[in-house]
């Protein structure tokens, strides 16, 4: 059994205390007694300077202790003014889990730790360790008391006002930025804001022609899928009478005050043609090119690519589709369906965009037949959906929550996502069962680990049912399977038994292309291969070249959701001012 709940501080508080002594005296069978055999480590920077998730004792123990050599990890306290120690339910174990706080040679950090009872034994061993590097040691944000103060008592009347610095600012006559950001979604402006308030000079650029037009040109009935409290961007809490789930508009508006309102510098209309790397000055020769068809070159010492998982459209090659006469439109270039009323409409693809466009599609009068392509797993928007957010409705501020998340190593996140998975089946049944009579074909994601992980090795697979689904398991939105067409016809779709399915527009709901395929575009395919494989999980428990540095330096990668960068441009942001100051390769 746990400890009673007044004495859970203290089992918390004498454990760092003996892994203080651990790790600082180099006692290695001290610090093999602290964890259970089956535990885990979680580095974020704070020791070994990179994303690595250790599993089993025999396994973390040696690179524990020689990281902490180096970067001598000192003051393990609990945290004041955070989420106490409390008795959790984490991936089906019950534990005491606590945040504390402590120092680095270099920085400060936040950790998150949960014991569990180990047999024999009257202390309870570590079950998971997270270690997260917060801010270095005089570099920290310059925000509250650590923000500049400017000449706050006195007033040049002669000279320029702040509009006038923040124009002259933004538009580099003068300068090169250290950093440029390609993309200026929520990815793009996560890292800006955060490399803002550490004093690194930041341009964002992007091709549409107003901030938030990624959004802003979606289409027409586009609402965010998680709740409003999960999607927060750094340092701007969304205003709390903001609706649950965030319209497309809405956020769009947000992105420009956003912009506005943390002084970010942001050239909208303007386009990365490509660059190269000059390895013996450590920096980037790139060439932006602006919608008036103007260019400017520029030689940045970092890239960061925040274009999202995926940039370039993904267009299958399906037999015969030159040959229809209709329109074919990708799910990206998609805005509208009231200019099909009474027109025949397939949509190719069951993600969340092919369902979404074939429901707008339907509600504008359209004919709609969805065509799926592989096995789809589908979940209710609510409650199903929300469920691997529950942490966020619990209590803890924004940023445990976010603490939290990082903590959880992704083998013990998939044990929660298959109970996940399990509950929403269970909450679903009447509709999956629709669909399963309808034809739809559904699965459960890799070892049924659910929607998360479709997202984080695919990038999509999954659909959030607003009502699609329903509306095929009653017909009123025809269901065929790809794999029973023939081919295409200027008439629409032939199928093999020799009918055709008639159709004015095609929607290639086909999802985009990996990242690799951008760098190449970009960069050459040199560069591509140097870097390798984006997203999505290689050998270990850590998304690749994700938020961290990549084989080719100065280049770096941001994208998912908005908690996602959120959370992961704090990490991103340090690592590239270390680099500016020389800390990230000194260790």
């Amino acid at each position: 059994m746990l400890a009673e709940i007044d004495s859970i501080d203290t089992l918390a508080e004498r454990w760092l205390l003996r892994f203080e002594q651990a790790l600082t005296r180099g006692d290695a069978g001290l610090l093999e007694a602290l964890f259970h055999g089956d535990s885990h480590w979680r580095d974020v920077l704070a020791l070994s300077w990179e994303f690595r998730t250790l599993s089993g004792r025999e396994h973390f123990l040696g690179p524990l202790g020689a990281d902490a050599g180096r970067s001598r990890p000192h003051h393990f306290a609990l945290s004041s003014g955070r989420m106490p120690p409390r008795v959790v339910m984490r991936s089906g174990v019950q534990a005491i889990e606590a945040i504390f706080q402590f120092e680095t040679a270099f920085g400060r950090g936040s950790g998150v730790l949960r014991l569990t009872p180990a047999d024999g034994s009257a202390e309870p061993r570590a079950w998971t360790l997270l270690t997260a590097l917060d801010e270095l040691k005089g570099y920290e944000e310059q925000s509250g008391r650590a923000r500049t103060s400017g000449k706050a008592h006195s007033r040049d009347f002669r000279g320029p006002n702040w509009l006038d610095l923040r124009r002259k600012a933004s538009r580099y006559e003068d300068r090169d930025p250290a950093v440029v950001v390609v993309g200026g979604g929520q990815a793009g402006l996560s890292i800006a804001a955060r490399l803002g308030q550490l004093g690194v000079d930041t341009l964002i650029v992007d091709r549409e022609r107003r901030i938030g037009d990624n959004w802003r040109n979606r289409y027409h009935a586009l609402t965010l899928h998680n709740q409003v409290q999960v999607n927060h961007l750094p340092y701007m809490p969304f205003p709390p009478s903001w609706p649950t789930y965030i319209p497309k508009d809405k956020l769009a508006g947000w992105f420009e005050t956003y912009v506005e309102s943390l002084e970010l510098n942001y050239w909208a209309g303007t386009e990365l043609e490509g660059g190269s790397y000059d390895e013996r000055q450590g920096r980037w020769t790139v060439t932006l090119r602006h919608a008036d068809g103007t260019r400017r070159q520029m030689q940045p010492r970092h890239v960061v690519l925040a274009t999202g998982v995926s940039g370039i459209p993904s267009l299958p090659d399906i037999p015969g589709l030159e040959d229809f006469a209709g329109k074919v439109v990708h799910s990206s270039r998609y805005e509208d369906g009231e200019a099909w009323a009474g027109k025949r409409a397939l949509v190719v693809g069951t993600g969340n965009s092919g369902h979404d466009i074939a429901q707008d599609l339907c509600s504008g009068g359209a004919e709609v037949t969805l065509v799926q392509r592989s096995p789809t797993l589908v979940v209710n928007i609510e409650p199903s959906a929300q469920l691997p957010y529950a942490l966020y409705d619990e209590g803890p501020s924004l940023e445990d929550c976010d603490l939290i998340t990082t903590s959880i190593p992704t083998v013990l996140s998939k044990q929660s996502h298959v109970r996940f998975t399990q509950q929403a089946k269970a909450m679903d049944k009447t509709l999956l069962d629709g669909l399963r009579r309808a034809g739809f074909k559904l699965d459960d994601g890799e070892d049924g680990t659910g929607w998360q992980f479709k997202y984080l090795t695919r990038g999509g697979g999954y659909y959030f049912n607003v009502g699609c689904s329903d509306l095929i398991a009653e017909g009123a939105i025809a269901l065929r399977q790809f794999a029973d067409i023939d081919r295409f016809v200027a008439e629409g779709a032939r199928m093999r038994d020799g009918s055709v399915l008639p159709a004015d527009l095609v929607v290639l709901a086909t999802g985009y292309k990996g990242q690799e395929h951008l760098v190449g575009k970009l960069f050459g395919e040199t560069i591509a291969r140097r870097v390798g494989p984006i997203w999505g999980f290689g050998d270990g428990q850590e998304l690749r070249n994700m938020y961290t540095r990549t084989p080719q330096p100065g280049l770096w990668f941001i994208a998912g959701s908005l908690a996602q960068c959120r959370i992961n441009s704090k990490y991103l942001a340090l690592q590239i001012k270390a680099s500016e100051v020389g800390l990230l390769g000194a260790m």
